[in-house]
């Protein structure tokens, strides 16, 4: 068991391998073992979909890649904010597979304007629309209390953010590793959403 020591009053802890609600985690917390049960798992579903792509429509079978292997892609995905380039790949071929998979392109044609033309956030920007999703709705009141707790507003020292105040900029607390420190929410968190231009964090809505 790996002791990863005193991260914003707890003691975090791990075993060589833990699995809760799916996201699995290695003691270095470097994420390489969920990545890859969620790159096998959202292939595995594409090859499905291979098998039935000529009797459904392209609109539908858009909507079912959005429902089975987006929905793999995107949940919890906010545990990914730092990730590794490599891994980035990994995730990013599952989207270009998909995109490959709709409109019905080979591996030697470029990928960039079928994203473009679905709409598909690339994996990396995937993960920070996430975090600032839920930094938006800590602000705002629209999260869970045990989040409301981790972030605070810069410009009005120890207030928990759930109000607009001031600039709406966030604290960035202080923490020692880059590697595991600066990937946990309460700083990535306040890091992304700073950098943000300030007519961007004024928004009523989150949709």
């Amino acid at each position: 068991m790996a002791n990863f020591g005193d991260f914003f009053g707890s003691c975090i802890c791990s075993e060589p391998r833990i699995t809760p609600f799916r996201p699995a985690f290695h003691s270095d917390l470097t994420m390489q073992t969920h990545v890859k049960s969620t790159v096998s798992r959202c292939f595995a579903s594409l090859h499905q979909l291979r098998q039935i792509r000529h009797l459904v429509p392209t609109a539908t079978l858009q909507i079912l890649v959005v429902a089975l292997v987006h929905s793999r892609l995107d949940y919890g995905n906010s545990v990914l904010v730092g990730l590794p380039a490599y891994l980035l790949r990994q995730l990013q071929s599952v989207l270009n597979a998909a995109a490959r998979l709709v409109y019905h392109l080979r591996a030697r044609h470029h990928i960039t304007d079928a994203l473009i033309s679905l709409h598909w956030l690339r994996a990396p920007e995937r993960i920070l629309y996430k975090m600032a999703v839920l930094a938006y709705k800590t602000l705002h009141g629209g999260s869970p209390r045990y989040f409301s707790s981790l972030v605070h507003v810069a410009d009005v020292s120890g207030r928990p953010a759930l109000r607009f105040a001031g600039s709406n900029r966030l604290r960035i607390p202080p923490f020692k590793l880059s590697t595991i420190g600066g990937r946990t929410f309460p700083v990535a968190a306040a890091q992304f959403w700073n950098s943000l231009p300030d007519n961007d964090d004024n928004v009523t809505s989150a949709n």
